[in-house]
């Protein structure tokens, strides 16, 4: 039939074509699309490892519905893959960031048929902090936002452990750990029991009355307390030598020969205990001190006279060298011998030592002070010229040096300085660079100038000081910060304080000491008293005043002026002696003297011959050792060579003396605890050298000139 009628062939074909259009949207004709209402989603900050969710909505744009489908990459993702989105209405598609360490970006992609659409994805993740209390009963956790540990108190009751041994059973409360008293008492009357914050409990033996009788002791028994028992048998109870001993026996004192062996005389660094021997305290021979450390310094010590050839400072210790062939430069060792640094100076000219601080090494060259660096590789940290204006005028050359500059306990630095005549160059072979006085040339009047610079060597202030020119002038610096100038040239010690603000940026002196023959050119500055020119004791408020008589009895003595040493109320001054009694003696007759004063009276408590030889010597260096005793370092010449001895004298005895090996010589030494650092000359070569004084060496600290000497120690030159 179809054969027949081709024409009705072709119409059936075009219906059935209509009627299998698949893409044709919507129902009767309708199309169904999208649209997403966001294009960026940003998570912000997220922790590691934690989720963060957004969400998409999408509208339906066409009157059918649509199903969109949604990919997006690591680390985001969608909850579901697709979402049905109804024709005129809205859908919402959950996007999930699972954060990490960094920031990160990705797409999200919507597509519905031939219809896309992307959204930008941004997050942040954030590594937390390791966050830990910074004490007890508070508590730390990491925030986001700002991205900080944040710290709260901790609960009330939460257990905790308090910061002193004396409490236990600690709980929190408003965090503070609060515990409960320890209890100590162990119930014994021989123990006396306490309580330390850092060792808890702790008990120490009751210390029972001493009795009357001195073969008797006192014992504690825990169960009546204290009494009285025999002392041990051949216990000393009164005097003893070599002959006979007062010892106890069965609770009495009886005096018998004493036995052979008995021990007489305690043992020194160089030298063992004596012991007694057919009725004589018999000692084994000195031998010279051990040397701990010998190192070379590569050069000669380059110091002002009677100035400090070491300083020492945290464990380090400096000095001044010139060598041939590398020019002038500090040296530092450690305190076990090892070279720390050498630091040249700019110019390869001499410097020399004047003191050290926290702030560094304080160094005079002629015309100026310099700081240099306290560690390696040792750089200048400043130079101040002490000139001005002054030194143009009358070519005058300004000049301080040892004794003169101080150091305040901020680090400033407190300058005398005096002006000399040009045709004193100041060297090192004259003298030292403090040569010269106002008077040597012309009859000009020059005053000295006092300054005080900050601690980067700038000039803070600076003002003249009438009749303080000369180079035995003399600053220290009190405890308080009080400043204290002396002159042996006008016979004045004074109290030095700044100007009033409105009056300039001077100084004014009001005088404590202001009569002939009480001052001198040392100054030694202790507890609110001051010993002057080892001649005068008085108070630094301008109160009391004892003069030291030195004239008088077999020998004429003429005090050195430095070292005066001062601890608590003994004053201890070194002086020349001549053994005829007479004036001054030829060098050859000349002897040192010790002598200890009461500061209170001035009067003589003892005194001692220094040198262990008769013979003319140097006194190098005087140290305070624990007990109240006197440490030196002398040297005696003899015939052959000089001979160096360590010596300790207390209550007017020599207790000990040590020499040194190969009669070195001598340019200086600082006494620090209980070693001796020495700066010597051995077989033309100079070296630093440590000795150990053991425990009879022990330094004192107290009652020095503050911050004028070298570790506490001064030396002087007869």
């Amino acid at each position: 039939m179809f054969r027949d009628r081709p024409w009705l062939l072709f119409l059936v074909a075009l219906v059935l074509a209509g009627a299998c259009r698949c893409d044709d949207p919507g129902v009767g004709g309708a199309k169904g699309d999208f649209r997403a209402q966001e294009t960026e989603l940003n998570f912000g900050r997220v922790l590691e490892g934690q989720q963060a969710r957004r969400t998409v909505t999408l509208v339906g744009t066409g009157r059918a519905g649509v199903t969109v489908k949604a990919a997006t990459d690591s680390p985001f993702s969608v909850a579901e893959d697709s979402v049905a989105v109804p024709g005129g209405g809205t859908a919402t598609l959950e996007v999930v960031f699972t954060a990490g360490d960094a920031p990160a970006e990705g797409t999200l992609v919507l597509t519905a048929g031939s219809h896309t659409e992307n959204i930008a994805l941004k997050g942040v993740g954030v590594r937390p902090l390791a966050c830990v209390p910074s004490e007890q009963c508070r508590e730390s956790h990491f925030e986001v936002e700002p991205g900080q540990c944040v710290e709260t108190l901790a609960p009330d009751g939460i257990v905790c452990i308090p910061t002193s041994k004396c409490e236990e059973q600690g709980r929190c409360q408003q965090g503070v750990c609060v515990g409960s008293p320890r209890l100590c008492d162990d119930d014994n009357p021989c123990t006396e029991d306490a309580c330390s914050p850092t060792e808890g409990c702790v008990t120490a033996p009751v210390v029972c009355p001493r009795p009357s009788n001195p073969c008797k002791v006192g014992v504690c028994e825990p169960s009546s307390g204290c009494g009285e028992a025999d002392a041990p048998d051949f216990s000393l109870c009164g005097g003893a030598d070599c002959k006979t001993a007062n010892v106890c026996v069965s609770g009495s004192c009886r005096t018998v020969p004493t036995p052979e062996g008995f021990f007489c005389a305690p043992a020194t660094p160089c030298q063992g205990e004596g012991k007694c021997h057919d009725g004589e305290c018999v000692r084994p021979d000195a031998g010279d001190l051990p040397v701990l450390f010998s190192q070379k310094l590569g050069g000669v010590p380059a110091a002002d006279p009677g100035g400090p050839v070491l300083l020492v400072q945290d464990q380090t210790l400096y000095t001044s060298v010139c060598g041939d062939d590398a020019g002038c430069r500090l040296v530092a060792f450690t305190d076990k011998g090892l070279l720390r640094f050498e630091a040249p100076y700019e110019d390869g000219g001499p410097r020399t030592l004047l003191t050290v601080s926290d702030g560094g090494i304080l160094l005079h060259e002629p015309q100026a002070l310099e700081s240099y660096a306290l560690a390696g590789p040792g750089q200048r940290l400043w130079q101040a010229p002490l000139g001005g204006e002054a030194a143009q005028d009358g070519g005058r050359v300004p000049s301080t040096g040892v004794g003169r500059v101080a150091l305040t306990a901020e680090g400033e630095v407190v300058a005398l300085v005096s002006w000399r005549p040009p045709e004193n160059d100041g060297g090192l072979e004259d003298g030292g660079m403090d040569g010269g006085t106002p008077e040597d040339a012309g009859t000009i009047s020059w005053p000295a100038t006092l300054m005080v610079l900050g601690t980067d060597g700038g000039v803070l202030r600076a003002g003249s000081l009438e009749g303080f020119s000369g180079e035995g002038a003399r600053v220290s610096l009190e405890e308080q910060g009080t400043l204290l100038v002396c002159s042996e040239e006008a016979e004045r010690v004074s109290r030095v304080e700044p100007e009033p603000e409105d009056a300039g940026v001077g100084f004014v002196a009001f005088p404590l000491v202001d009569e002939p023959g009480d001052a001198g050119s040392s100054l030694a500055v202790a507890g609110g008293r001051l010993f002057a020119g080892a001649r005068l004791f008085a108070s630094t408020d301008g109160g009391s005043r004892v003069q030291v008589p030195w004239d008088g009895g077999m020998q004429s003595l003429t005090p050195i002026a430095e070292p005066a040493l001062l601890l608590d109320d003994v004053g201890y001054a070194f002086a020349r002696t001549c053994p005829d009694g007479g004036a001054p003696c030829p060098h050859e007759l000349e002897r040192l003297m010790l002598r200890a004063l009461d500061a209170r009276t001035g009067a003589t408590a003892w005194e001692v011959s220094v040198l262990p030889e008769d013979a003319p010597g140097t006194l190098y260096e005087a140290s305070l050792v624990q007990g109240g005793a006197v440490g030196t370092l002398t040297d005696v010449e003899l015939d052959g060579g000089p001979r160096v001895h360590v010596q300790f004298f207390s209550g007017g005895e020599r207790i000990a003396v040590c020499p040194l090996r190969d009669r070195p010589r001598v340019a200086g030494a600082a006494h620090v605890g209980r070693y001796l650092y020495v700066v010597l000359e051995r077989e033309g070569t100079w070296r630093l050298e440590a000795f150990d004084l053991g425990s009879l060496g022990l330094a004192e600290t107290r009652g020095w000139p503050q911050r004028n000497g070298i570790s506490g120690t001064r030396r002087a030159r007869p």
